[in-house]
C-alpha cells in the first residue's frame, strides 16, 4: 500500500484533506457525464449502498445521501433539513467544530440549548442526561464523535445511550472518524451520521454524505430551510436515478470509488484503525522522547490528530512548520484558545515508516 510518489512535494499530516494514494489520484484523469448510467448506477449508487453496509450491520434500516460542497456543507444541511420549526437541538460542544454547529444554528434560526464543556475534557453524558430530563422540548441532540481542534474522542456508545433512552434524534459529526473508527450506527441508535469524502476513507475533498435511519429521514419533507442544502430532496432524487440534483462533482465522486476499493483492500475499518493506532502510538512515543509533551490524555485520544503543547513559551511554531515541510512534511497549527499547540495527523496515506522519518527530521531540528 505504501506508494508516495517522487513528485509528491510533501506529506499532509493534516486532518483533510489528507495525503491519498496514486490509485485515488490516478482516476482523477478521466471524465465523467452526470447524465450516464456508469456513473449514476455504477458509481454512485454503488458508493450509497457501500457506504451504509459500512457504517451499520443494520442496512435496510438506513440510506445514504451524497452533498456537493465540505463536510460541514453536509452538517448545515442535516440540521436545515432534518429540526422542525417546533423542534429544538441541544448541541454539546467541546471544540471548535461543535462551536461551528452553533454557528449554524444561530444562522438558521434554530431553537437550541448549547451545552459548552471545557476543550480539554471529554463531552460528559451525565449532562446530557440531564439536560434532556430537564428540557422534555428538546427533540435533537447533536455532536461531534472526534474533535479536531485537539483530537479529543468523545464518548460515542455512551452519548447515544442516554441520547436513545430518552427518546431523542440523534445526529452524530462523524467528521474525522467515519472510516477511521469502527462504529455501527445502528447499534448506537444514530439516526444522522455525517462525514466526508476527504477523511478516514481517503479520498479528495468536494464532497460530503449523510448516513440517515430512513424512518427518520421519511418525516423530513418541506422542512428544509435552504434549496440547494435539502438532505431530503436530495435523497429523493438520488433514489429515483442516482443522479444528484445539480452537477455532481464527478472526479471527486469516482476517486472515492476508487478510495472505498482501496479500504476493503487493506482489511476494511477494523485494518485501518490499527493502522492509524499505529501511527498514533509510535508519534506521541516518539515525540516524547523528543521533548514536546500531548495535550489530551491517552485515555481520551483519538487516532486521528495529535495536539502537543509548544515546549517553551517562546517556541516558533511558523519557524518549525517551514523547516519541517522542507524536509517533507506538512502539520497542522493549534486552535486550541487555553493552551499554545501545534498538531500532527496521523490518518491518510501515512504508514509507520512516515512517522519513523517525521521523528528523526523533528529530532534534528529540535
Amino acid at each position: 500500500m505504501y506508494d508516495h510518489i517522487p513528485d509528491n512535494p510533501y506529506i499532509l499530516l493534516t486532518p483533510g484533506p489528507l495525503s491519498t494514494s496514486k490509485g485515488v489520484r490516478s482516476v482523477l484523469l478521466r471524465d465523467w457525464c452526470t447524465w450516464d448510467t456508469d456513473y449514476n448506477e455504477g458509481v454512485v449508487q454503488n458508493i450509497r449502498r457501500r457506504l451504509v453496509c459500512l457504517a451499520t450491520t443494520d442496512s435496510d434500516e438506513y440510506t445514504s445521501v451524497l452533498m456537493q460542497g465540505s463536510g460541514s456543507f453536509s452538517v448545515e444541511a442535516t440540521l436545515g433539513s432534518v429540526v422542525p420549526q417546533d423542534g429544538k437541538l441541544l448541541i454539546m460542544t467541546n471544540g471548535a467544530y461543535g462551536k461551528r454547529i452553533v454557528q449554524m444554528a444561530d444562522v438558521l434560526k434554530l431553537d437550541y440549548h448549547e451545552c459548552a464543556c471545557s476543550e480539554v475534557e471529554a463531552l460528559d453524558p451525565a449532562q446530557v442526561s440531564k439536560i434532556l430530563d430537564n428540557e422534555p422540548e428538546i427533540t435533537h441532540v447533536a455532536f461531534v464523535h472526534c474533535e479536531t481542534t485537539t483530537g479529543m474522542l468523545n464518548p460515542l456508545e455512551a452519548l447515544s445511550g442516554v441520547v436513545k433512552q430518552r427518546g431523542r434524534i440523534l445526529i452524530v459529526d462523524a467528521m474525522s472518524s467515519f472510516g477511521g473508527i469502527p462504529m455501527d450506527a445502528g447499534k448506537l441508535g444514530i439516526d444522522y451520521l455525517i462525514s466526508s469524502s476527504n477523511k478516514c476513507i481517503q479520498g479528495v475533498p468536494g464532497f460530503a454524505f449523510v448516513i440517515a435511519k430512513r424512518s427518520e429521514l421519511e418525516k423530513c419533507a418541506g422542512y428544509a430551510r435552504s434549496l440547494c442544502l435539502d438532505l431530503f430532496d436530495q435523497w429523493k432524487a438520488m433514489d429515483a436515478t442516482g443522479k444528484w440534483r445539480y452537477t455532481s462533482p464527478t472526479h471527486v465522486v469516482r476517486a472515492f470509488y476508487q478510495a472505498l476499493d482501496e479500504l476493503e483492500a487493506e482489511g476494511g475499518i477494523i485494518a485501518r484503525h490499527a493502522r492509524y493506532s499505529e501511527n498514533q502510538g509510535l508519534l506521541v512515543k516518539g515525540m516524547e522522547l523528543i521533548g514536546f509533551e500531548a495535550l489530551v490524555p491517552r485515555a481520551l485520544q483519538s487516532p486521528i490528530i495529535t495536539s502537543f503543547l509548544y515546549p517553551e513559551p517562546d517556541f516558533d511554531f511558523r519557524s518549525f512548520y517551514e523547516r519541517i515541510k522542507a524536509k517533507g512534511f506538512v502539520l497542522y497549527p493549534g486552535k486550541i484558545s487555553l493552551f499554545d499547540t501545534f498538531r500532527i495527523g496521523n490518518i491518510g496515506e501515512v504508514y509507520p515508516e512516515d512517522i519513523f522519518r517525521l521523528l528523526e527530521v523533528i529530532a534534528d531540528i529540535s
